[in-house]
């Protein structure tokens, strides 16, 4: 996990406990990284056209990607958001969806379920997501709160998965690899990286050792991933957040290694954004291999982008420039025709079916006795507050970039009289725009100003920046968000009576680009009290579009 900014080259851990130019390298064919089972299905057809990066213009962080045959797969932080680790899915490392999730609750402590105290900007970091062939098994691996390392395991990327073991050993931002002999191998650390080696079963440690110490030169590199390729083992490592290193050693998994830079300060995708960093290499069924990073693209986050990758004739990557940066535009990978097309991540909701889409993922954990689906999500109130950010049961939506919007059909009957319901823009400094029932009037309100400190304490609950009657018990509420980096971006909301006329609600609300947080802004839906239990609303329709 790394920081967004060159000149904050130092490690999270630390502050939350206290090239250029690079020219195309000769093409040397790698066969079989033993982290993607790779499984060639006879001639791969190509794909026509290009790409344009991000890949995702959604908040996907700290990737590991892998491919088990004709599928890719990856995993990205969520920090306090539940279910955790998502696993990406895609048949062409171009369009994306969202399979499941590796970490189904934050079981780790009353923290991250809003139960006297937060954990915000803590859970799910940099972590690892890995296949096994001899079992056939998904392994999603990381740790929590530098206490101790959690192992998930799945037969199925969408799962269901289940914790298969904790480790005592904090593994931080690591990588998972599984050896051509089946060994388990995790590459982990700070500044300092270790390689340890797992049990057979894969429940415990066998042994840990200290391979490699960043030269101060450099400062520091963590975000380990772990390959073995043509026999050589590599350890892919980021200079936060500016540069991509990595180590090769020949000797075998704890080394010794040599250091090679891939990159630094390489201009990116996205304008008014980061450097690419923080990713992982795939091969595809041809050979071809690739790089999926991240780019720092606040207000919204941190956005995937793919870029091809040549080996030089001694066994090192080179990433692909075009014009000396990281290209906005590249040929498609060549690679077998998709099975089916992906599911989109915008789109209409309903909330049909027996459980939600992959695509919602809840503020801390829910409580699930508060909420239900079965005609709309009906979101009962679950905490007595005035304060957002301690509200449970808020249910959030990653923005899609550059600018989307995100409308919600609403049926507010069952507000009682205290209840707070509605629509955020979601992050260390938020709005709203929704409902607030008293003296048994219910009337829309426009709420700013609900902000967070650097230690993610409240200190600020929002106010009133403007209101409306409201008559019927249906709404339709809708936010506006402009999330392209580089500076701080306008959120608007309004709302409609009929779902056809929408009326600006207040003023526009400054999306601000600070990095701390780590994750972007979200669309969130919630329904707290501020008096008493008992009252809901039922969202039947949630949508999100681009212009």
């Amino acid at each position: 996990m790394s920081w967004p900014w060159p000149e904050q080259s130092f490690s999270r851990r630390r502050a939350l406990a206290a090239a250029t130019g690079l020219a195309a390298g000769a093409v040397l064919p790698l066969a079989g990284a033993s982290r993607a089972a790779s499984a060639p299905a006879g001639e791969p057809a190509l794909a026509a056209g290009e790409y344009t990066n991000p890949v995702i213009w959604q908040d996907f962080a700290d990737i590991d990607v892998i491919r088990v045959g004709d599928t890719y797969y990856a995993s990205a932080s969520t920090m306090h958001y539940s279910p955790g680790a998502p696993v990406l899915r895609s048949y062409d490392l171009v369009h994306w969806e969202i399979a499941g999730h590796s970490v189904p609750v934050l079981d780790f402590g009353a923290k991250y379920d809003l139960n006297g105290a937060r954990g915000y900007v803590r859970g799910i970091w940099a972590s690892s997501l890995a296949y096994r062939p001899s079992n056939r098994t998904f392994y999603w691996l990381g740790q929590i709160d530098f206490a101790r390392t959690y192992v998930y395991t799945a037969t199925a990327a969408e799962g269901p998965w289940s914790r298969l073991t904790t480790i005592g050993t904090p593994y931080y931002d690591a990588g998972l690899l599984v050896d051509s002999d089946d060994t388990l191998y995790v590459a982990y650390g700070n500044t300092t990286i270790s390689v340890a080696q797992l049990s057979p079963d894969g429940r415990s440690q066998v042994r840990t050792q200290q391979v490699f110490t960043t030269p101060s030169s450099i400062g520091t590199l963590e975000g380990s991933r772990f390959y073995k390729i043509n026999g050589q083992y590599y350890i892919f490592l980021t200079r936060p957040a500016n540069g991509q290193y990595i180590l090769k050693s020949s000797g075998g998994p704890f080394g010794p290694y040599t250091l090679r830079q891939v990159l630094l300060d390489l201009r990116g995708p996205i304008s008014g954004g980061g450097v690419p960093h923080q990713g992982g290499l795939v091969q595809t069924q041809s050979g071809a291999w690739y790089y999926l990073a991240f780019v720092d693209a606040y207000p919204g986050g941190r956005m995937p982008a793919l870029a091809p990758v040549t080996w030089t004739s001694d066994g090192w990557p080179v990433v692909q420039t075009v014009n000396g940066a990281w290209g906005t535009t590249y040929p498609s990978p060549a690679v077998p025709a998709p099975p089916r097309q992906v599911t989109p991540m915008t789109g209409v909701d309903t909330f049909d079916g027996g459980s939600l889409k992959p695509r919602w993922e809840w503020n801390h954990n829910p409580d699930n006795t508060k909420w239900s689906l079965g005609n709309g999500l009906t979101l009962r109130t679950a905490t007595v507050t005035n304060d957002l950010y301690w509200a449970r049961n808020t249910l959030t939506h990653r923005i899609q970039g550059p600018t989307s919007t995100a409308t919600v059909q609403l049926d507010h009957s069952a507000m009682i009289d205290g209840d707070r319901a509605g629509l955020a823009l979601l992050r260390d400094s938020s709005a709203w725009i929704g409902l607030k029932r008293e003296n048994g009037t219910t009337r829309l309100v426009m709420v700013n100003g609900l902000t967070m400190d650097t230690n993610w304490n409240t200190t600020g609950t929002g106010y009133e920046a403007a209101s409306a009657p409201v008559t019927g018990t249906r709404v339709w509420l809708r936010a506006s968000a402009d999330i392209r980096p580089g500076s701080a971006r306008p959120g608007r909301f309004s709302y409609s009576t009929d779902g056809v006329t929408f009326t600006r609600l207040g003023p526009d609300f400054s999306m601000g680009n600070d990095w701390r947080f780590f994750m972007g802004y979200r669309f969130a839906l919630f329904a707290y009290a501020t008096r008493a239990l008992g009252g809901s609303v039922r969202v039947t329709r949630f949508e999100l579009v681009t212009p």
